[in-house]
């Protein structure tokens, strides 16, 4: 670090807008210009598929798919194979297909305007609602990392024979911001083989238990291809939709695209920009069902019509494990906690990332790296460890806990989903990469499916939950609120104009 980086205030106010990358962080994507021109490159004719470029582009769609292997997905798949046996597998298939649709959605906002969400969203919303969705956005990153944080704590207490409690694994998990300072300064490619590494970690973990189960074949593609729901699988179905979406990972995915180089001034380099980013994302979240399927067919198999099938959480899960399935050479309980292990600190680490771009993003202000990643993973720390202290010796309160995050997740979906499918949709933000009729018309039906789902989730636990009339009153308030504000969103999203895509493509 120079002596002139040292002497900057914390606080760096320029003229310039916060952006998601400074120019020489980007990867500089190769061209072959006698290829170009031999393909009639910008002259109608569309850059030849090189496995090169691909490789070049490969990266955000794999730091994206990490959202959908947190330890709050692994307990939900755990939890739906124990109740629901293999027959979920097909709504977990057309689930994660949902999120890609959205992810890549998000993707194309941030590579067509070179922005990411949460500026887009500075930019077209009055100051009180850029706040509110700034709150929202940081109260669902904050939810969502204490899920993460307290499945590597769990993990590390796993691997280290309880001798470290859930605490301590807490602070050592805290310790993954300065990881991601450490590797960031190395550029954003060490950054991505390190995640790389930590989800093939997950997948050689929960395939070896997927082998060591031995599920049904057959039994497993019925799962996949034939739909099946009852009475007590469907809150379970819920929530393998419910937890797909997450909103941190909707702002995360539209900024992470722009680490690469495009020239947005020219519509063809946009446009395979978008194709490579099309089909990385598409691989990732093939890798990433493939996990989430390990994960809940060795609980099918292990589980499934048992008398454990309604108490298995991600505390008790590798103990149980261990007792269905013994140890052996390399016993599964470690085996278990090392993909969760890889799946907690992965999640962190990329929610400290989105935090960065979230807080850059809606208040416009630089800051440096380190005291912004601080402060993102302070907020998470803080109540995590209190929620460690507190619940440690219970699991029954941490499932309880784990609900209420969900709760506090579902939530925030809206907030991330209206504002994007609204983006996206203008000509005058998205020049000619705006969406067309058709994709509009599924985005908003997807979207509208995932929200009524969320929806059924909050109602159903806060039937459960709450009860008196203090509380009746103060839920009911919130529910007009929340209701009024999606209204606004949604309103909102059909007059937008302020800011103009101004690519030369377009003209």
């Amino acid at each position: 670090m120079s002596q002139l980086e040292n002497n900057e205030p914390l606080l760096i106010n320029e003229e310039e807008e916060e952006t998601a990358y400074d120019e020489t962080e980007k990867v500089h994507i190769v061209r072959n210009e006698e290829e170009d021109l031999e393909h009639g490159v910008g002259c109608g004719g569309a850059p030849p598929f090189s496995w090169k470029k691909l490789w070049l582009f490969t990266g955000p769609g794999f730091l994206m798919s990490i959202a959908f292997l947190d330890p709050g997905n692994l307990e939900g798949d755990l939890q739906a194979g124990a109740v629901a046996g293999y027959s979920l597998l097909w709504l977990l298939m057309w689930a994660t297909a949902m999120g890609l649709l959205v992810q890549l959605l998000s993707a194309r906002l941030g590579v067509a305007t070179g922005r990411h969400l949460a500026e887009l969203c500075r930019d077209e919303y009055p100051t009180w609602a850029r706040m509110v969705l700034w709150v929202m956005a940081e109260l669902a990153l904050i939810g969502s990392d204490i899920q993460e944080v307290i499945g590597s704590a769990i993990a590390i207490k796993i691997l280290s024979n309880g001798i470290l409690p859930l605490w301590a694994g807490v602070l050592i998990t805290a310790l993954d911001c300065f990881v991601f300072l450490f590797l960031e300064n190395y550029g954003i490619r060490k950054l991505e083989a390190v995640f790389a590494v930590l989800i093939a970690t997950m997948g050689v973990s929960f395939a070896w238990m997927f082998g060591q189960a031995k599920p049904s074949g057959s039994e497993l593609l019925i799962g996949i291809l034939v739909p099946k729901l009852s009475s007590r699988t469907i809150q379970k179905a819920v929530g393998v939709v419910g937890c797909i979406i997450m909103p941190h990972n909707v702002f995360l995915h539209s900024a992470l695209v722009q680490s690469r180089e495009v020239d947005k001034r020219q519509k063809y380099r946009v446009q395979e920009a978008l194709n490579y980013y099309t089909i990385e994302s598409t691989i990732a979240l093939f890798v990433s069902f493939m996990i989430n399927l390990f994960v809940t067919t060795v609980f099918a198999k292990g589980f499934y019509n048992t008398d454990l099938a309604d108490s298995i959480g991600l505390v008790n899960a590798g103990q149980y494990l261990q007792e269905k399935y013994g140890g052996g050479v390399f016993p599964i309980l470690y085996i278990w906690a090392i993909g969760l292990l890889a799946a907690g600190q992965s999640s962190t680490i990329t929610g400290t990332y989105a935090g960065q771009f979230i807080m850059g993003g809606f208040l416009n202000f630089k800051m440096k790296k380190w005291l912004r990643a601080l402060i993102t993973r302070s907020c998470a720390i803080i109540p995590t460890i209190i929620v460690a202290l507190v619940f440690d010796s219970s699991e029954a309160t941490l499932d309880v806990l784990n609900e209420w995050l969900n709760v506090l997740q579902s939530i925030q979906i809206p907030f991330a989903l209206i504002p994007l499918l609204c983006l996206v949709s203008k000509e005058q933000i998205m020049g000619s990469f705006k969406i067309g009729p058709l994709y509009k018309t599924i985005a908003w039906l997807v979207a509208a499916l995932v929200i009524m789902i969320n929806g059924y989730l909050l109602l159903e636990f806060f039937s459960n939950e709450v009860s008196g009339i203090v509380y009746t009153g103060f839920v009911t308030v919130f529910t007009a609120s929340y209701g009024a504000f999606i209204l606004y969103l949604i309103a909102r999203g059909i007059t937008f104009t302020h800011w103009r895509f101004k690519a030369e493509s377009s003209n």
